[in-house]
């Protein structure tokens, strides 16, 4: 295989700003007083929707996605108006263009859209001008219904040139970053592959879990994710359950990165090598699973960077390298980078050269770790240099942390994010969250993947709840989210902690080889597999964009529902919230019919449902929520 490319060493000086950063040319576009050319234009265009914080980061679309585009357009006087949205891959030269058209009578507002075919970068502008030819020619229909001369009118039309944009105003240039489907839409599951072997006393082979990859294809998913696979270091070596005295046997945890086997661009030899890794993922792939790889920029002691580069790192006064903390939590076990060291050069070079080296073993997907706890500046870097040679390649960010970091890291690039799903759980809470999520400005950047449990977060709800509350929390992440995920062991339904208020799984496989038995009577593989396969069947439930949520009597109980963006697919999600006792109640139903059909796609059951409010009933144990695929709009 040949070694990675090194980036361009023409971009080095430029390692903290974005490659695709506002084009200064595009400033001209703007208002200046200044400049004598500016004074003539009579048309103001403000209020551009969607912008992100004035054009500085892109909104983000999937291929086959819309693009709705409003903004304030007026001029003085009472001339007649024309306002254009043009658009283009930013790729291409010329300009496809789009009418706009006012929001109403008396409205200043102008609204029109395009869509995106290509994956990569695409950008939109709005021109508008005073049309003088169609200001004479309604001002001429007015004059002749009221019976006036109008002969020196039409001299005067004769004369008038007709889509006259000289003075057009321009809008600045504003952007899209377009991803392929699996951008938008995907279900997610996560396994350690050391546990997949028949001996729970040693790691398992990645060859052996490949056995474990036909049932999780089965399951419906489409990506799965590995947590770090590549060689661990000894030393501070983690025991089983975050223990500090590791036995001879430990395994440690794979986030503890680096060994004399190699760093980040080895397979830990307990797993196999790189060719059982391009196997392990061939296989995958036969089966309709993407693999999605972890990006954990951190080090143990033992990584040879540490010896080659050890100004990579931070250092205390006595010279030795600071291990990470988190007060008063410590993690001997681990380094951290500095990303602002006298050579990052040298290491943000190196980092971009490990995503490329597993983009060259075919790895398009990658879950980074900690995000927030690294640079800003760096991620916007990356994420643009591996864009620019790989626009296929889908980034989601592990950040679970204070919203407006979360939402800075997504502006920066990031394809998807983690989101605070795990903590919501009452239906105020997932009705306020879900609102900001899809209605707000939230929804031209930020693209929640909704993991109902992960390694590190086992929730109360599913601790106390039982398979019901696994259940409930199922239908949600699913149908909530056009991306979702889950950790293995949800589907058996696992929810023993480490300590009673602790949301650490007990025995946690952070830390030590954990054996399933897959056909528990706690499975709930077949509900999972059921919804995996109507979320593949219905493209209202591929999107988040057409979230909505509909009244119940009863706060235990939820309900809402998508919409496909060509209206005719339409699914409501109704699912008890209370995992302990039997709830009914009402819910008010999108549909004008005086009595309609409505299919639960869980079991195939017909329902007969009347205009306004119907009925529902949940007794766990027995059922937990509804998936009912409305009858098509009338045309």
């Amino acid at each position: 295989m040949k070694p990675a490319n090194r980036a361009n060493p023409a971009n080095r000086a430029n390692l903290s700003n974005r490659a695709n950063s506002a084009n200064p040319e595009n400033l001209a576009n703007l208002a200046n007083p200044a400049n004598p050319a500016n004074l003539v234009l009579r048309v103001v265009i403000e209020n551009i929707r969607p912008e992100i914080d004035h054009g500085r980061f892109p909104i983000k679309r999937a291929i086959g996605e819309r693009v709705d585009v409003r903004a304030d357009v007026f001029a003085d006087g009472h001339d007649v108006l024309v306002a254009m949205l043009r658009h283009r891959p930013a790729n291409q030269a010329e300009w496809l263009e789009t009418s706009m058209t006012s929001a109403g009578a008396g409205s200043d507002e102008w609204i029109a859209s395009f869509e995106v075919h290509e994956m990569g970068w695409h950008e939109y502008q709005i021109v508008a001008w005073v049309d003088r030819f169609l200001t004479w020619q309604r001002d001429l229909e007015k004059k002749e219904a009221a019976g006036q001369d109008v002969t020196v009118d039409l001299l005067e039309g004769s004369t008038l040139p007709i889509d006259d944009r000289s003075h057009a105003t321009e809008s600045p240039i504003r952007r899209v970053w377009v991803d392929r489907q699996r951008g938008a839409t995907g279900a997610w599951y996560e396994m350690f592959p050391r546990s997949a072997g028949p001996d729970p006393n040693r790691s398992g082979t990645l060859a052996e879990a490949a056995a474990e990859l036909p049932r999780i294809a089965d399951l419906g998913f489409d990506v799965l994710y590995l947590p770090p696979i590549h060689p661990i270091g000894t030393s501070f070596r983690k025991g089983p359950n975050n223990s500090l005295i590791a036995g001879p046997d430990a395994l440690g945890s794979p986030w503890a990165i680096g060994s004399d086997a190699g760093g980040h661009t080895a397979v830990d030899p307990a797993l196999g090598t790189l060719e059982d890794f391009d196997q392990f993922r061939a296989t995958a792939e036969r089966l309709g699973l993407e693999i999605a790889l972890d990006l954990a920029w951190q080090t143990s002691p033992d990584h040879p960077w540490v010896r080659e580069h050890p100004a990579w790192f931070r250092h205390r006064p006595d010279g030795t390298i600071k291990y990470a903390e988190n007060p008063p939590k410590k993690y001997q076990d681990i380094y951290s980078f500095d990303f602002d060291s006298d050579d990052r050069e040298g290491l943000w070079l190196a980092l971009l050269d490990v995503v490329r080296f597993w983009i060259e073993r075919g790895v398009r997907i990658f879950r980074v770790d900690n995000p927030h706890t690294k640079a800003l500046g760096f991620w916007e870097w990356l994420i643009d240099q591996v864009h620019a040679e790989f626009p296929d390649v889908i980034f989601l960010s592990e950040a679970f942390t204070r919203p407006p970091l979360m939402r800075y890291l997504a502006k920066l690039g990031f394809t998807q994010s983690y989101s605070y799903f795990t903590w919501r759980n009452s239906k105020s809470e997932l009705t306020e969250y879900f609102t900001e999520l899809t209605t707000t400005e939230m929804a031209e950047y930020f693209r929640a993947n909704l993991f109902a449990n992960t390694p590190d977060i086992l929730h109360a709800y599913l601790q106390q709840g039982g398979r019901p509350a696994f259940e409930a929390r199922l239908l949600l992440a699913a149908t909530l989210g056009a991306n979702y995920g889950m950790y293995s062991g949800y589907e058996i339904c696992e929810a023993r902690a480490l300590t009673p208020g602790s949301e650490e799984y007990s025995d946690s496989e952070k830390y030590q080889v954990r054996k399933r038995r897959w056909d528990s009577p706690s499975s709930i593989a077949e509900l999972i597999r059921r919804v995996n396969l109507i979320r593949h069947s219905h493209a209202a439930l591929q999107t988040d964009r057409t979230l909505t949520f509909h009244q119940t009597d009863n706060d235990h109980i939820i309900a809402y529902s998508k919409t496909s963006f060509d209206g005719l697919d339409r699914v409501l999600t109704v699912v008890n919230l209370d995992p302990f006792f039997t709830q009914h109640g009402f819910i008010e139903v999108p549909v004008d019919d005086d009595a309609y059909t409505v299919r639960d796609l869980l079991d195939n059951t017909d329902y007969t449902w009347h205009r306004g409010w119907n009925y529902v009933r949940f007794d766990p144990g027995i059922r937990q929520g509804h998936l009912l695929c409305l009858p098509k709009p009338r045309i």
